[in-house]
Order: structure tokens, then C-alpha cells, then sequence
């Protein structure tokens, strides 16, 4: 069984990634380097608005938040945990595949945000996923979890639909209503659920047969 301090390694190390390009994203989206808007870009206070909206800046504050506590404890447990956990693995694979498939052939990015956007869509969500699968904590998911865990993603659909339909601004082009219209956008929210269950349940059962959480190492072992 693998030790926790190679466990604390894993967390801390993502941690710290998801850290560093959210404060990253939030200095260029600050200084509006981050808009692709070139006439008329909005002002500082919409333009942060629109980045604590974006589905892949609040993945990777769960991301921050569980793989921290993980790195102080990587046998950490508790109802509230477990559901933020759960949210955390599946929101940021959800993150990195929409990204990869349909996203990124729109991005033309360069420099530091081609850096930063590829922290946030690929490096922190294959380093989450890998510190999971190899260092859990595992033995922590339940129906109920996974049924609360399921609030947080349809909320943000919810909320993110609500808004656009108010403003007229959407975070990704593919929930566009008036760009696409309401049966394509309808269509897409459906696989992305269906997506998204399927993301839950594989996760459940591999929380079941990947094992529980590392023991502590020998020499830390009482």
C-alpha cells in the first residue's frame, strides 16, 4: 500500500498548481489581459464577475480546497469532504475533457495565458485524476454522496442559464441560447449531464475496487 507522505506529495503538488494559475488567471484577468473583447472590453468588476463563473475556475477552487486538506491528511474524511471530493475529481475531468474536445480548437491564445489556460484545463485536471486514482482517499463515496455531489454542477447550469438569459453573456459558447439557440443548447446540457452521471457512477465504482485510503509509512507507523 502506498505511504502517505508519497499521498501528501500528490496533493500538496496539485494544491499548489491550482493555486498558482488561479492567482494567475486572476492577475491577467485584473489587468485585462486575459479578455479577448479588443473593442470595448467590460470593466474590472464584470470582468471578475465573469471569471468566478466559469465552470473551470470554480473546479479548480475545489480542487484547491480538497487536495490541501488531502496534503495535511490524505486519510481526511467527513460528510462535507466527501461530497466536495467527489465534486472536485469529477467537475475537473468534466473541465478537461470539454476543454480538450470542444473548446480548445477555439482558443488562440499566447504567452502567459496559453500557459495559465493550459495549467487550469489539462495539468491540474490529469494531476487530480492521477492523484486520486493512486492515493484516494478512496472508501468515500455513497449514493447519498454522490446524489449531494450532483447539486454543485446542475446548480452551476442553473445559475449559468439564469445569467445569460438576464445579460445576454455566456461563460462557454456551446450554452448560448442566443447564439445557438434553445433545442442545441438544450441537447448539449443533456449530454453533459448524461456525461456527468456516467463521470459519478464510474467514479463510485472505482472508489469500491481501487482499495482505501495509503497506510502510513513504516517508520511513521506506531
Amino acid at each position: 500500500m502506498r505511504s502517505t507522505s508519497a499521498a501528501r506529495l500528490s496533493h500538496g503538488l496539485t494544491a499548489l498548481v491550482a493555486a498558482f494559475a488561479l492567482v494567475a488567471q486572476l492577475v491577467l484577468t485584473a489587468s485585462g489581459a486575459a479578455t479577448l473583447v479588443e473593442v470595448d472590453p467590460p470593466g474590472l468588476g464584470e470582468r471578475l464577475f465573469h471569471l468566478v463563473s466559469y465552470f473551470t475556475i470554480l473546479s479548480n477552487v475545489l480542487v484547491l480546497v480538497t487536495c490541501a486538506a488531502a496534503a495535511r491528511d490524505p486519510r481526511v474524511d467527513g460528510p462535507v469532504w466527501r461530497v466536495l471530493r467527489l465534486d472536485a475529481v469529477v467537475a475537473i475531468t468534466i473541465t478537461g475533457v470539454v476543454h480538450w474536445f470542444l473548446l480548445r480548437p477555439l482558443l488562440d491564445l499566447e504567452g502567459w495565458s496559453y500557459a495559465v489556460d493550459k495549467l487550469l484545463h489539462v495539468v491540474v485536471p490529469l494531476l487530480t485524476v492521477l492523484g486520486w486514482v493512486l492515493f484516494g482517499p478512496r472508501r468515500r463515496v455513497t449514493r447519498r454522496v454522490v446524489l449531494l455531489a450532483l447539486i454543485y454542477p446542475f446548480a452551476w447550469l442553473f445559475y449559468t442559464l439564469v445569467v445569460g438569459a438576464v445579460t445576454g453573456w455566456y461563460p462557454y459558447p456551446f450554452l448560448d441560447v442566443g447564439e445557438n439557440g434553445a433545442v442545441a443548447v438544450t441537447v448539449a446540457a443533456l449530454g453533459i449531464a448524461v456525461f456527468l452521471f456516467l463521470l459519478s457512477a464510474l467514479v463510485w465504482w472505482l472508489d469500491r475496487v481501487l482499495g482505501p485510503a495509503p497506510r502510513p509509512a513504516p517508520e511513521a507507523a506506531r
